[in-house]
């Protein structure tokens, strides 16, 4: 199924377990009425940043909106992964491992072009996130200070803070994150 209808699928299913109109959740989540409803029909793909925004209006991780079925042991390959973009598309988030009942963290491969810089909200309270630098170089700017990572370093820092991603380099980097949600 296409990101899109998945998102569609799993935010109709929230909001009216929330019982939740398309405008108390427009206020909640700084996102349209019409943008929600455009999404909630499938007639959008929505950013990785919209997404973010829904999910913290509706104090959910990320993942709840973009998830799809799970089984006991699964094998992701990327091309079934679902990916989503920034508003300029210079950075790439692939979606492996949803959160679920039993598993309370998100798996991410992303992107981010060379000069580039994305931007995050912050994420749901308590939440963790959890950087690997694969490829180039990263710097991590908080409210707490920057931090740069160079390939193979790797942070861990309170997520629910808004934070941005950096690439001061001439090459794209390549890093995974994991969104840990603590029960």
């Amino acid at each position: 199924m296409e990101p899109g209808k998945i998102i569609a699928v799993n935010l109709k299913k929230l909001r009216t377990e929330r019982n939740l109109s398309l405008g108390a959740l427009a206020s909640i989540s700084g996102i349209s009425k019409t943008m929600l409803s455009d999404i909630e029909k499938g007639n959008s793909n929505p950013t990785i940043n919209t997404v973010w925004k829904i999910a913290n209006g509706l104090k959910v991780p990320y993942t709840k909106l973009i998830d799809g079925v799970d089984d006991e042991t699964t094998i992701v390959q990327r091309k079934e992964t679902i990916k989503q973009t920034s508003e300029n598309n210079a950075y790439r988030v692939y979606c492996y491992y949803t959160t679920t009942p039993t598993r309370n963290f998100e798996l991410f491969y992303c992107e981010l072009d060379a000069k580039a810089s994305n931007s995050s909200i912050g994420h749901s309270e308590k939440s963790q996130e959890y950087i690997y630098v694969m490829q180039g170089e990263l710097i991590l700017d908080t409210e707490n200070g920057e931090f740069i990572l160079k390939e193979g370093d790797s942070i861990a820092f309170d997520s629910s803070i808004s934070h941005t991603y950096i690439n001061p380099k001439e090459i794209t980097t390549s890093f995974m994150v994991i969104n840990y949600y603590p029960s």
